[in-house]
């Protein structure tokens, strides 16, 4: 099974060596990686160069301007040609060097549309401090309205599913992960399979969890997307889904 690795990078140098590095030791090797750059003005472009041929033809990127981290992610999706799709942010990498092969023999093994697992979110400039943990568990019918939702970059998708249903919706800024995720699986019913494995270290301070700010403003795009998918949900919405959460936060304090 062939899996696309879609990576959008920006001024990405001081992080983007782990995310490469990380994608070169995984086991599975049908792989495409994809770097869509957004015309960094840093030496990204020097690291992706340098690192192009340790792929051996796997690796393709383009640098251009964009609209924006989700429209980088868009181009990358237009460029796939993998069974399957996932995203590794710039500032994230692979925990494990078996994490694609877990996901793409559940995908065959289990027969499903889209996957997903857990998360560390971890220190900007110490990836062993662990700041909090994200376990997931398997998607119910109406969970998305009782808080739960996959972590976005643990998710994986079949690319037939992108090209019928729409990439990311570009309008929601911070939360148009969530909206998709919310249009594949929910709206859309996608068979979906949560694996018990933590996937991915994500450093802190990304796109959605940088700041009070953002994280209002994610709030409010969310409530919009429940709309726009024609699924009605509490106006205590943001509660519920902040509650997992904070719970995940707290157990994670306790176990170190």
């Amino acid at each position: 099974m062939k899996i696309s690795i879609i990576t959008a990078t920006f001024n990405s140098a001081a992080t983007v060596k782990d995310t490469f590095d990380s994608v070169l030791a995984q086991t599975h090797k049908d792989i495409e990686y994809i770097v869509v750059d957004g015309l960094s003005k840093d030496n990204t472009l020097d690291i992706i160069k340098e690192y192009e041929p340790k792929f051996e033809g796997r690796m393709r990127w383009v640098s251009e301007k964009d609209k924006g981290l989700y429209d980088a992610m868009n181009k990358g999706i237009a460029m796939a040609t993998g069974d399957v799709v996932g995203i590794l942010n710039s500032d994230d990498f692979y925990i494990n060097n078996d994490v694609v092969e877990s996901i793409s023999n559940t995908i065959e093994q289990e027969k499903v549309d889209c996957v997903y697992g857990n998360l560390h979110f971890v220190d900007a400039k110490d990836t062993n401090k662990i700041v909090r943990t994200w376990k997931g568990s398997q998607h119910t019918a109406g969970a998305f309205k009782k808080g739960w939702h996959p972590a976005h970059p643990t998710f994986y998708a079949k690319l037939e599913h992108f090209r019928n249903f729409g990439a990311f919706d570009i309008t929601f800024d911070v939360s148009a992960d969530f909206e998709l995720m919310l249009r594949f699986i929910e709206k859309h019913k996608l068979k979906n399979k949560y694996i018990d494995k933590f996937f991915v270290k994500m450093r802190v301070g990304g796109e959605s969890t940088g700041s009070i700010s953002k994280i209002i403003k994610g709030n409010k795009n969310i409530i919009r997307a429940f709309r726009k998918n024609g699924i009605k949900v509490s106006v205590f919405y943001p509660v519920k889904r902040l509650a997992p959460k904070a719970i995940n936060m707290i157990k994670s304090k306790i176990k170190r």
